[in-house]
């Protein structure tokens, strides 16, 4: 345990920050694995409603930093593709 003052703020900041991430994380996790069983098992028309969901989800987290823009923008396109399939 930390004895100093800052270093007591900072153990704080960092258990907000990693409860934040987690929430985060599991939030895009579900939202994607939803979407992939959705396609998989053939519900097309549920998955395209299903889509703006997943967008909404990974620009948010984009934004916030949690990733890249680029990543959410590549799992953006590859979500897509496997609908089209």
């Amino acid at each position: 345990m930390p004895n100093i003052k800052s270093a007591k703020k900072a153990l704080r900041q960092t258990n907000r920050r990693r409860t934040r991430n987690l929430k985060r994380q599991k939030t895009i996790k579900d939202t994607v694995r939803n979407f992939k069983k959705l396609v998989d098992a053939g519900k097309v028309e549920e998955a395209k409603n299903f889509l703006p969901k997943v967008y909404k989800a990974l620009d948010k987290v984009a934004k916030t930093g949690f990733i890249k823009k680029n990543k959410a923008n590549r799992l953006k396109s590859r979500l897509t593709k496997k609908l089209g399939k």
